[in-house]
């Protein structure tokens, strides 16, 4: 396709053969071209021949000296009448059939050039009119193809727009419940301390109530419960910080993306609204034979596709991220929450039993400290039933001491004699039986006194005891956590 201002040479048009000698140029069609081109300088493909050859033809005449007569029409010059420079005759150059010829000649030639000047003018006009339509009709579609260019990268703006907005608000809440689960792992160190408090505590018990009971157990169960919620929320939370991360990659894209969809927009609008008539057009030579592009159309809006994807794959896994920390959280709010109350029941089982055991312990005490009493009130007994039977003894034994002296035959073996040896048999009998009786009796006091002083002991382990769990553990678990502040809202 030739470029406008490229006149096409028609066929009628293409010039003869210059003869060799030919009149003056005219330059009357030339100067009225003059200072028409554009100030700045056109690629080499615009350049025009200043200097037409087609335009005008030269008139080419060779004359020929008439004879003087039609007698000396063959004869050679040397035999022609010499010049008479004082002559009276007129001598013609040309006869009358030349002068029509040429006059013939130049009709001819003028009508030939003026039918291909109209030819070429006519050919012109609607190669101007056919350029003109043609430059109008893809100036038209560059125009039409600019607007659909820019409604293409208006709808992947509003794509990318909604897809920004969703996924900074995807992140913002994702944000929030990193910030509550951090915040709930938090608090789960209040009840860990609890726990391992209440286990040293316990620690201090003495004697046979430093046993492994329920509630040793269901401490132990507790730690393990919270350390492993603990575990769980931190590896949620590594995982929330990698999707953040991930998010914000994508954001950055997205983002970036729209930036340069916003750039290409205000580049492409501007084009597709410039006009013939607008300021700042201008010639910039060898600009289409530059190509910076580095995607087609297919490419591009696959690259803004793959942008939208990824953002909507990083919010689905967000989201789902989201639905797990915040089931985390409930679940782990649940196990920790069961297992405290569960501990509390064994406290307040244990603290019955403690309490119970104790209280029995008080009552045998008791009833030990009164047979204590009248034990020693028996020992004082027997000691002053021994104590008064020795003035019997002592008379027995007197009386039979004084009849011994009695003279020869009186010493005799009569009732009486018999019944103070008996007597006095019966008195020793009855002191020893008195004085064994006294030992058990003392030995009993003893056993009870040992009683008393294990059942004192143990009533001090059991009140040590009761005051760990009922007044140490069972205070510090007062402070446990509420559900709220487990789950992070507070």
């Amino acid at each position: 396709m030739e470029l406008v201002g490229s006149p096409l040479s028609s066929t009628f048009a293409h010039p003869r053969s210059t003869p060799s000698k030919f009149l003056p140029a005219i330059s009357t069609m030339a100067s009225s071209y003059k200072n028409r081109f554009p100030y700045y300088p056109l690629p080499q493909s615009f350049s025009l021949p200043w200097m037409p050859k087609s335009y005008y033809k030269t008139a080419a005449i060779n004359p020929t000296l008439a004879p003087f007569s039609k007698s000396s029409q063959g004869e050679p010059p040397s035999k022609m009448l010499p010049f008479v420079s004082n002559r009276t005759t007129l001598f013609t150059r040309y006869t009358p059939d030349d002068w029509y010829r040429s006059n013939l000649t130049n009709y001819k030639d003028s009508e030939t050039s003026r039918r291909n000047a109209e030819c070429l003018r006519v050919d012109t006009t609607r190669l101007i009119q056919d350029k003109y339509q043609q430059t109008k009709k893809t100036q038209g579609e560059s125009t039409k193809n600019l607007g659909e260019r820019v409604n293409y990268i208006e709808f992947w703006k509003s794509e990318l727009r909604h897809e920004l907005d969703e996924m900074i608000g995807e992140t913002n809440a994702l944000t929030d419940v990193k910030k509550r689960l951090e915040r709930a792992l938090a608090e789960t160190e209040a009840p860990l301390q609890v726990a391992l408090e209440c286990l040293l505590h316990r620690e201090k018990r003495m004697g046979v109530d430093l046993v492994h009971d329920e509630v040793e157990k269901q401490l132990f169960t507790e730690v393990d419960v919270i350390r492993s919620c603990q575990e769980r929320m931190q590896r949620y939370l590594d995982r929330a910080k990698a999707q953040l991360a991930s998010n914000r990659a994508a954001q950055h894209e997205v983002e970036r993306d729209l930036a340069n969809k916003q750039t290409a927009h205000r580049i492409d609008d501007k084009c597709h609204h410039l006009r013939n008539s607008s300021d700042g057009i201008s010639y910039y030579r060898g600009v289409e034979r530059f190509d910076a592009t580095i995607s087609v159309p297919e490419s591009w809006a696959k690259f803004t596709d793959d942008n939208i994807l990824r953002s909507q794959s990083e919010r689905a896994a967000s989201a789902k991220l989201r639905d797990d920390i915040e089931n985390l959280l409930v679940v782990t709010a649940n196990e920790m929450w069961r297992q405290f109350n569960t501990v509390n029941v064994a406290f307040t089982n244990r603290i019955a039993e403690t309490a119970d055991a104790k209280s029995k312990l008080q009552t045998h005490l008791a009833k030990t400290l009164k047979e204590i009493f009248e034990m020693e009130m028996n020992i004082e007994a027997l000691r002053k039933a021994i104590r008064d039977k020795g003035p019997p003894l002592k008379v027995a034994q007197t009386r039979l001491d004084e009849r011994t002296r009695r003279p020869d035959v009186e010493l005799c073996r009569d009732p009486p004699q018999i019944r103070l040896v008996n007597e006095v048999h019966e008195l020793d009998e009855t002191i020893q039986g008195h004085q064994q009786r006294l030992r058990d009796a003392e030995d009993m006091l003893q056993m009870l006194v040992h009683a008393k002083s294990i059942l004192e002991h143990d009533l001090a382990v059991k009140a040590n005891s009761l005051f760990i769990d009922q007044e140490k553990c069972m205070g510090m678990r007062k402070t446990f956590p509420s559900t709220a502040r487990l789950v992070g809202y507070v």
